[in-house]
């Protein structure tokens, strides 16, 4: 690829959706773009991009851009903040809500993310009686999200991070694979959705996770996410973040929970949603 072709993509990344395209390491967006080049019957990358010019095909285009994003994740990453939610922040809320509680992986990549919230709040034992979720899953890809609805996922998959104990509790294995249980697949709504686009009309979410995003956005832009997903939050809500996130100049936006790493609540001065 030439410079031109590297100015191009990061160009077309950060437009379309705040991804910084890291034009240091041609190798990596040679891996994320060689399938994409195939499935679309170009013989090379650079004919993908040659392409990309002559036509300005937009499907074409939000391809490139969703194979640049990172689509990746495992279940129950960052086993802490989970077992927060689960014996603190979920049961917290549960005894202060008579309407569901409604919970949105903002980037659920291939889905692990939000299948794992929903098998911890089920197998809370502090939750009060009658507790109702609602959960919601989002990513830009619909690659992604396709597999995520499946609900299918590989023995290697399966393995990294996921509990010998709930794997035998919610999932069916069907030859090589494994599918979680229809139970547990039937608790999540699924959409496509740009984080740089309006989010108004998403309505009010209790928790909200963006986790392994931030640090793919370019600076300028993030604040504008979490501006806009801490707008969505109650009073009494919570952004889940990777701890090692940089959330600089956005202190007026979020507090850090207590003891939490990665685990904020919405400043109090902030406006919250219409309930």
């Amino acid at each position: 690829m030439t410079p031109e072709d590297m100015d191009l993509l990061a160009a077309l990344g950060r437009a379309r959706a705040g991804v910084r395209v890291e034009v240091e390491k041609p190798y990596l967006i040679e891996s994320r773009l060689a399938p994409l080049a195939r499935r679309e019957g170009y013989e090379s990358i650079e004919a993908l991009i040659e392409g990309l010019r002559a036509h300005r095909e937009e499907r074409l285009i939000w391809a490139v851009v969703e194979a640049l994003c990172r689509c990746e994740t495992t279940f129950f990453r960052g086993r802490e903040a989970f077992a927060q939610l689960r014996d603190e922040v979920l049961p917290a809320l549960s005894q202060r809500r008579e309407t569901p509680i409604r919970i949105w992986s903002a980037a659920c990549a291939t889905g692990q993310e939000v299948y794992s919230i929903a098998m911890a709040a089920a197998e809370s034992t502090r939750m009060a009686t009658g507790a109702r979720f609602e959960f919601f899953g989002s990513d830009l890809s619909e690659r992604c999200l396709e597999k995520a609805q499946a609900g299918l996922y590989t023995q290697f998959e399966v393995q990294r991070g996921l509990p010998i104990r709930l794997l035998v509790e919610h999932f069916e294995n069907h030859d090589d694979t494994w599918m979680i249980s229809p139970r547990i697949r039937q608790m999540v709504r699924w959409k496509r959705i740009n984080l740089l686009s309006d989010l108004s009309a998403m309505g009010r979410f209790d928790v909200i996770l963006l986790r392994g995003v931030l640090r793919g956005m370019h600076a300028a832009l993030r604040g504008k996410v979490i501006q806009s997903l801490v707008a969505l939050l109650p009073s009494d809500g919570v952004l889940v973040l990777d701890p090692e996130d940089d959330i600089a100049g956005l202190d007026d936006l979020l507090v850090a929970a207590p003891g939490q790493a990665g685990i904020y609540l919405r400043d109090p001065s902030v406006r919250a949603a219409a309930a």
